[in-house]
């Protein structure tokens, strides 16, 4: 018989998760590297978002290393 879901709390800490917090202003940056803001959506100083932990999202992240923060979720 399946196994019934458990909460979604659980489900994001399973599949593992970062948030991800914009910190700096995005003023006299790089062009490219405001576009990668964007891609995480991050739009206003101290916005946070959780997004799941990927190679796509650590890459984008590694290029704006200066400009956010990364909390690992619980």
């Amino acid at each position: 018989m399946a196994k019934a879901k458990s909460s979604s709390k659980a489900a994001t800490k399973a599949a593992g998760t970062i948030r991800v917090r914009l910190y700096k202003s995005m003023n006299s940056c790089q062009w490219n590297h405001r576009l990668s803001v964007k891609a995480l959506g991050l739009n206003k100083l101290n916005d946070v978002r959780e997004l799941k932990d990927s190679p796509q999202v650590r890459g984008l992240v590694a290029k704006i290393n200066y400009l956010v923060r990364i909390e690992e979720s619980a």
